[in-house]
Formats: C-alpha cells, sequence, structure tokens
C-alpha cells in the first residue's frame, strides 16, 4: 500500500530538527569528540608554523578532526568537506562553536592537513585515544560493578 504525502511541497523552514537546537550527548562524533586530547597535541601541530609568516593556519582539532572524519567514513576529501557542511556534529567535532552551512575549508586544505599531522603524530594521538577509552570502559565497569553490590546489598537486607 502507498500513502500519498499530506505535505510533499514543505518549505526548509518547517523542517524539524530531532535534536531541538542541541547535540545529542550519544552520538558518535561528541563522544569521540571528548575522548580525544585535542589540547595535548596542539603545541606539537604548532611547531609546523611560523608565528610571524604566512596565512594563519586553520586550527589542530579541525585539520585532525576533517581526516580521522575522512578515514572514518571512508570518502573523498571533497565529499569530506560536503559532510563536514551538511552535518552539525561533523561541524562540533571539528571544534566549531555553531551551526554554517558553508564549507569550513576548500578540500585541498586536506593535503596539508596530511602532510602537517604526520604518521608519528597520528601513531601518538592513536595510542592517546586507545587508552583514555580503556580508562573510560573501566570507569564504566567499576560504576557497573559498585551498582551491583550495591543492588545485592539492599537484596540481602531486605531478605
Amino acid at each position: 500500500m502507498y500513502r500519498k504525502s499530506q505535505n510533499p511541497d514543505a518549505p526548509e523552514e518547517a523542517f524539524e530538527l530531532p535534536f531541538e537546537g542541541k547535540l545529542c550527548e550519544e552520538n558518535r562524533w561528541v563522544i569521540l569528540a571528548n575522548l580525544i586530547p585535542w589540547a595535548e597535541f596542539e603545541e606539537e601541530y604548532a611547531q609546523n608554523f611560523s608565528e610571524e609568516m604566512g596565512a594563519p593556519a586553520k586550527p589542530f582539532r579541525m585539520a585532525l578532526g576533517a581526516l580521522i572524519i575522512k578515514e572514518k567514513l571512508g570518502i573523498s576529501d571533497r565529499e569530506t568537506v560536503e559532510q563536514i557542511k551538511e552535518n552539525p556534529y561533523l561541524q562540533y567535532f571539528i571544534g566549531e562553536k555553531s551551526y554554517r552551512n558553508e564549507a569550513p575549508f576548500d578540500p585541498s586544505m586536506m593535503v596539508h592537513f596530511r602532510q602537517r599531522i604526520g604518521r608519528s603524530l597520528l601513531q601518538k594521538i592513536n595510542r592517546r585515544i586507545v587508552r583514555q577509552a580503556r580508562g573510560f570502559q573501566r570507569e564504566e565497569s567499576s560504576t557497573k560493578k559498585s551498582e551491583g553490590v550495591e543492588r545485592r546489598k539492599k537484596i540481602e537486607g531486605n531478605s
């Protein structure tokens, strides 16, 4: 069975956002953004630039975030920029403060991001993210165990 849409030509202003203007804390990009110690590696990234010469570089979070998005989604440089442009979660992930319906950088910048964030820095970042994630999992596991102990105590106390 097929039923025709009641409002096939609704204007984009009528489009409702499911997250009511706020990002969902359980979104994979929000969770990953919280696992990455952005500030810890920014100094190493900044060493690639002169303080006096040249145009200002894109922030470390934007550069690394874009590379992570590209690899995680398995897409081209151009498609990475398009995805970031269209997705508020990806814009948050790369460090933007609010949603903007424009590309944060030209796709050609991805080449520079790869050059500036070399293999050794990426390996350090990966190791740190894994340690951070393991620590987070241990905390969750520990919390669940202590909740289980408390639950058992209550049950034993009621018997």
